[in-house]
């Protein structure tokens, strides 16, 4: 990545909390990622496809071999640093005229990290448009504090909670459209969700969460969905896990999987 690209992103995800990066993927990883969330929904037919989280990643080879591809933590590096680890992963897949809407919220009031210093990539595995319910991002918001967030019943939602509606002002909201292969980066504090999806176009992404290895996990529970991509662990920070073995016949077959 050239020094004034890196650059103009840093400059971009300082002012509006995120920033875009066209066609980072080739276009035959990303229809083995497309065969991945069809294998994933055969393996798991009760499972919401908004709801493929990371509870199904310690024992899948791909999943571990997509999140850490060099071209995405190249992008991580930029932000965190050469020592990264994985903290969560979850494709949100929103099926044709039934994907549920993410309400308005910080990704950071979720989560349990010491520092929250992390980075969030998310990548398209389908284009992500305005009418199949695309992420959209009030701007700058990065800047406010970290909000406690409020269950909400009213209604249908991917995590049922969101922060609450008088700090949104939804008049900044831009739509953050993707291309098939493309990624957008965003702040832990900014403000963002997505409306549902009521056309006849799936929209799936996915989420990689990326934290430096001097972030401590504090909830142990967390953990088990851990693992080591670049670099070194700091020794008594966290604990990581050991990269899944492919095994024909079990995981889903994929090119280069005999390596795994």
């Amino acid at each position: 990545m050239a020094k004034n690209t890196v650059e103009s992103i840093k400059e971009a995800y300082d002012r509006d909390g995120y920033v875009t990066i066209p066609d980072v993927l080739d276009a035959e990883l990303m229809q083995e990622a497309d065969s991945h969330i069809q294998w994933l929904m055969r393996k798991h037919p009760n499972v919401r496809p908004e709801n493929l989280h990371s509870n199904f990643m310690p024992n899948d080879p791909f999943w571990l071999r997509l999140v850490s591809d060099d071209r995405l933590l190249d992008i991580a590096q930029q932000f965190i640093g050469p020592d990264i680890a994985l903290y969560r992963s979850q494709y949100l897949s929103k099926p044709p005229f039934d994907g549920k809407p993410v309400l308005w919220h910080q990704d950071g009031s979720y989560w349990n990290l010491d520092p929250m210093e992390v980075v969030t990539l998310w990548l398209a595995v389908d284009d992500s448009l305005p009418e199949n319910g695309c992420m959209r991002v009030i701007p700058g918001t990065q800047q406010m504090q970290l909000y406690e967030l409020q269950e909400r019943s009213d209604v249908k939602s991917v995590f049922g909670s969101g922060i609450n509606t008088s700090l949104v002002d939804e008049s900044k909201a831009v739509d953050v459209i993707l291309k098939k292969g493309s990624v957008s980066i965003h702040h832990p504090n900014v403000i963002h969700g997505s409306n549902a999806n009521h056309s006849p176009l799936r929209r799936c992404g996915l989420l990689i969460r990326y934290i430096p290895t001097t972030t401590r996990i504090v909830s142990e529970d967390q953990w088990p969905y851990a693992f080591l991509l670049r670099g070194n662990a700091n020794e008594g920070i966290n604990q990581y896990l050991p990269k899944p073995r492919y095994i024909e016949g079990q995981h889903m077959p994929f090119n280069g999987c005999e390596a795994w």
